[in-house]
């Protein structure tokens, strides 16, 4: 009897050779491509009252550890944390949001200067605030942005706190798809971002 004794070798290439010619799709699934979403905002007008000779600090909010990631979170049900498959935000919630009221008091130009926490300046006021909610959840089967800030205002020279209040924000999502989620949460931002001007400026102005 005639016996043949192939190399290792032979084998492996035959089996690339077969690999080769099964269609992709049934070794390696198909993945969506992945959307980053930078945070909407709308132009906040000047208020064109006086110019306070005034800087104002506005720390990062501090945030529990499902909102530092860049996953836009969704409450499909209540107690129910998920996140939107294949998009993302171009930073973490408690960043998108600071950099958003930034450019808020900014634009209003009630202050003469607006700072955040990596400007090595004197401030007479800092603005502190813990993140408690920034998904969107569910309410009769259609998406709203929900958005929670506890704002402490303090006086930088007394180290006192001044006042403190919490904002909540929730706006309606004009459909069901990401994109639409995603402009539901820029409108809740920037209503989040006058109300918090406003009683930034009217607690100063009261002091």
């Amino acid at each position: 009897m005639n016996q043949r004794f192939y190399h290792p070798m032979f084998f492996l290439a035959l089996l690339a050779v077969l690999l080769a010619a099964l269609p992709s799709c049934t070794l390696i699934g198909r993945r969506e491509p992945l959307k980053v979403y930078v945070l909407p905002a709308a132009a906040l007008p000047a208020s064109g009252q006086a110019l306070l000779p005034l800087t104002l600090r506005i720390e990062t909010p501090r945030a529990s550890r499902a909102l530092y990631g860049s996953r836009i979170v969704v409450m499909p049900e209540p107690l129910q944390l998920s996140t939107y498959q294949g998009a993302r935000w171009s930073d973490n919630a408690p960043a998108l949001l600071h950099d958003r009221l930034v450019e808020a008091f900014r634009q209003d130009n009630r202050l003469a200067a607006v700072v955040d926490e990596g400007d090595r300046v004197g401030a007479d006021f800092d603005l502190v605030s813990d993140l408690g909610a920034f998904h969107s959840e569910y309410v009769q089967g259609r998406p709203r942005a929900v958005i929670h800030l506890d704002v402490r205002l303090i006086d930088s020279g007394r180290q006192r706190v001044l006042a403190t209040h919490r904002f909540e924000v929730r706006e309606p999502s004009a459909g069901e798809s990401v994109d639409a989620v995603v402009e539901a949460f820029g409108r809740a931002a920037d209503d989040l971002s006058r109300q918090l001007v406003d009683w930034t400026l009217d607690r100063i102005r009261a002091k």
